[in-house]
């Protein structure tokens, strides 16, 4: 199991990267200020550092000059979303940079972008009974090998990015599919029709009325 240290002084907010990224099977740490995180990294090690640049005791900016000789991958989340912070962030040595507000969708596949970077990514997510290996792209349920075609597979992988989320039909087709969508929805609830039954998940995947789909969770 991957170890990810969460350093962000607004509790709201790391609650809800904490809970998503522990769904997503990380094993996550929580910091709400700077010498708090200095001290968590001093004594343990992690694969992967969250880290928000207006902290107190010690900001982001700062902290990030400790990690670096470590060569533990830093993503900053922070509302300084001037192209200067950017900058700024990334030459300090950041290795993703991530505004406020954010998708929690785009939280997920920056984390798990980062990691692969590194060669650090788990490769399998585990959802009701269902096994989904990255590498191999082979989906298993409850042990029995469940065969998808290749846009069912990355359907069910926008799905469970962004669980918990009312994805519009455009928005999926745009992704899956990589062209621009015209308005037809028979090719992608045909492929939700299929994914459902296939998975035994008529329960999770939810219509919702007038927008599209959403996995819930």
């Amino acid at each position: 199991m991957l170890n990810i240290l969460i350093v962000e002084d607004e509790q709201a907010i790391n609650k809800l990267i904490y809970v998503n990224l522990n769904d997503e099977g990380y094993n996550c740490t929580c910091a709400f200020d700077g010498k708090e995180a200095a001290d968590f990294i001093e004594n343990n090690n992690y694969d992967l550092i969250l880290l928000d640049i207006m902290l107190p005791e010690i900001n982001g900016y700062e902290l990030i000059d400790y990690i670096r000789p470590l060569g533990t991958p830093v993503i900053f989340i922070t509302a300084k979303n001037e192209i200067n912070d950017r900058i700024r962030g990334l030459k300090l040595g950041a290795d993703d940079y991530i505004s406020k507000p954010f998708q929690v969708g785009e939280l997920l596949a920056r984390v798990e972008a980062v990691l692969r970077r590194f060669g650090k990514s788990e490769k399998k997510i585990q959802l009701y009974g269902v096994t989904i290996d990255l590498n191999s792209r082979e989906v298993q349920k409850d042990g029995e090998l469940i065969e998808l075609t290749t846009k069912e597979f990355e359907l069910l992988i926008q799905l469970i990015q962004n669980k918990n989320v009312a994805l519009r039909r455009s928005w999926l087709y745009e992704r899956v599919w990589e062209s621009e969508f015209t308005g037809e929805t028979r090719t992608l609830d045909t492929h939700i029709q299929r994914l459902r039954k296939k998975l035994e998940w008529e329960d999770h995947i939810k219509t919702v009325f007038r927008i599209g789909y959403r996995l819930e969770v």
